[in-house]
């Protein structure tokens, strides 16, 4: 396995977009493996529309690989979203990393647009079944619960011939998932005790498909700060995990030196997680960029040591 850590966005913290480039540059030059944007549609906090951002990306830079953590397959059209996507890998010439996934049944999104979160498992999977034609078929016709398609084709197709298609989650449902239609499987706030089970269960559910993934694509995410649990933005973030989502926020935190995070990522890796994606706690334009330039000056130096 060799080990990659990508720098991830809950949100949109950059008071102009010319903060938002100076980020994407810094991250391009600093050698980070990629850039990866949570998807939501709805926010009262400022929150880039992923696939949007992804195409922003794709013009900015040259090098950087770029995804989506993850869409919410359910709320979206598969031919719009296939469209979308292939569109983005070719003008990227393949830098493309698409994740997919069921949705929050709690996001907003379900209420505001009328949609109903019963079946939303089945919508996903219908739609990753037309995704994958879509990106490698000359035709498609399709007759499902929720979709209907009669004669479709789209070009170009990806420049990727087989377009990653990592899934995300930990249910039941979502390793059967990862298996029939991953190539790729990306945690979100689980534990590396979490990862490593969820990836036993995922090669199990494989093997009964009939299906290989490759060992490379497992992954892993945590945020990080360099600094003390004391910097008012991490007790702010660390109550906003107590709150919303009945964690501990010494799960899906690691505060403190470069020591403390690359002990966290050996973790991972013990657990057969390679890939990463650091979510910095920082407050405004400096700080974010500063977390972002320690993450580029201390960790990947380590990163290189851990794949020589």
């Amino acid at each position: 396995m060799s080990v990659a850590v990508g720098i991830g966005l809950s949100d949109y913290p950059f008071s102009s977009s010319n903060f938002f480039w100076d980020w994407v540059a810094a991250c391009e030059e600093g050698g980070v493996d990629s850039l990866w944007q949570t998807d939501r549609l709805i926010s009262r906090k400022p929150m880039l529309e992923t696939v949007v951002t992804m195409a922003g990306i794709a013009g900015a830079t040259k090098r950087i690989k770029f995804g989506m953590n993850v869409v919410s397959l359910a709320l979206r059209d598969p031919l719009l979203l296939a469209k979308q996507c292939a569109t983005i890998d070719a003008l990227s010439s393949g830098r493309l990393l698409p994740a997919f996934g069921i949705g929050n049944i709690r996001a907003p999104e379900w209420l505001a647009t009328s949609l109903s979160t019963k079946g939303r498992g089945q919508r996903t999977n219908e739609g990753l079944h037309i995704l994958r034609k879509l990106w490698t078929e000359d035709e498609v016709t399709f007759r499902g619960r929720f979709y209907n398609y009669q004669s479709v084709s789209i070009s170009p197709r990806p420049v990727q011939r087989l377009l990653p298609m990592w899934i995300g989650g930990s249910s039941p449902a979502a390793v059967q998932r990862t298996a029939r239609f991953g190539t790729g499987w990306q945690a979100g706030f689980e534990t590396p005790f979490q990862v490593g089970k969820t990836i036993a269960a995922i090669k199990e559910a494989l093997h009964k498909e009939g299906r290989e993934i490759d060992e490379d694509h497992y992954g892993a995410s945590f945020s990080y700060r360099f600094g003390a649990w004391a910097d008012p933005v991490v007790e702010q973030s660390a109550q906003l995990v107590r709150d919303r989502l009945g964690r501990d926020p010494n799960d899906i935190f690691v505060v403190g030196n470069a020591q403390d995070i690359v002990m966290r990522l050996v973790q991972y890796v013990d657990a057969g997680a390679s890939k990463f994606i650091l979510r910095p706690i920082a407050s405004g334009d400096p700080d974010v960029l500063e977390q972002t330039n320690i993450l580029i000056d201390e960790i990947l130096p380590e990163i290189q040591k851990l794949n020589s």
